[in-house]
């Protein structure tokens, strides 16, 4: 049996893992769920000042103080970016890192460069207007979703009440100092509707994440599995450590 740590994208909490937990741990799993600085009800521990580099913090701190061994580390959306960060720096904890509807990020990179240069600058006025020069509004992470597929009304009202304006410094800080996880270390994607498409069209960034070491599991949802099909998401994630 495995020992998943979960972290959630952007504006979420370990809430957000709830309905992928239970089967998990139904299935004999170790199902651990993260909060990141910032959010959820670690909100009033974020700040201006809270970046990329805290929420790596976060999540190696988490796994050393819970001396977590084998561990499969879980990131979805934004996440891929912290996690990427602290998958390098777990070394032997570490036995599987799994990107769901997400990818590993590069050195330098930043989530802002994830997008046009317009839409970023979107990002930067609403954050100023909207939320205190350092918090980015839900409703902003939400349009630039790639997909809502899955969501009816009653899932997405739960995603707008429990969200949390995000640390917009994580979005702006680029990630440094990485560090690749050891070659034994599996690597797993779990694609969702848009992306797949993005992979299966050969785009050429892309091209190295439909080759060996990776593995690829596909689901047939919207960017937000763990809220549009969750039970769906718990037998990949089970498939893919068995």
């Amino acid at each position: 049996m495995a020992t998943f740590v979960l972290v959630p994208g952007a504006c979420l909490g370990a809430w957000a893992w709830d309905d992928t937990v239970r089967p998990l741990r139904e299935q004999g799993h170790t199902a651990l769920p993260l909060t990141l600085t910032g959010l959820a009800e670690n909100a009033d521990q974020g700040g201006p000042r809270t970046d990329l580099d805290t929420h790596i913090a976060d999540i190696t701190g988490f796994v050393e103080r819970n001396d977590l061994r084998d561990v499969t580390l879980v990131a979805h959306s934004y996440a891929a970016a912290p996690v990427t960060g602290a998958a390098g720096r777990l070394g032997d904890r570490l036995e599987r890192v799994v990107y769901v509807d997400s990818a590993p990020f590069a050195e330098g990179m930043r989530m802002l460069d994830l997008m046009p240069p317009p839409a970023a600058e979107h990002l930067r006025e609403r954050v100023e207007a909207s939320g205190d020069g350092w918090r980015l509004p839900f409703e902003d992470v939400l349009g630039l979703s790639s997909s809502l597929d899955g969501l009816d009304d009653s899932r997405l009202d739960q995603l707008r009440k429990r969200a949390t304006p995000h640390p917009f410094g994580t979005y702006t800080q680029p990630l440094t100092g990485l560090a690749e996880p050891g070659d034994d270390v599996d690597r797993v994607l779990i694609t969702c509707n848009d992306f797949t498409g993005l992979l299966d069209a050969g785009v050429p960034m892309l091209a190295y994440l439909n080759q060996p070491p990776w593995r690829r599991f596909t689901l047939a949802t919207g960017h937000w599995p763990m809220t549009s099909a969750p039970a769906a998401l718990a037998d990949l994630l089970d498939t893919a450590v068995s």
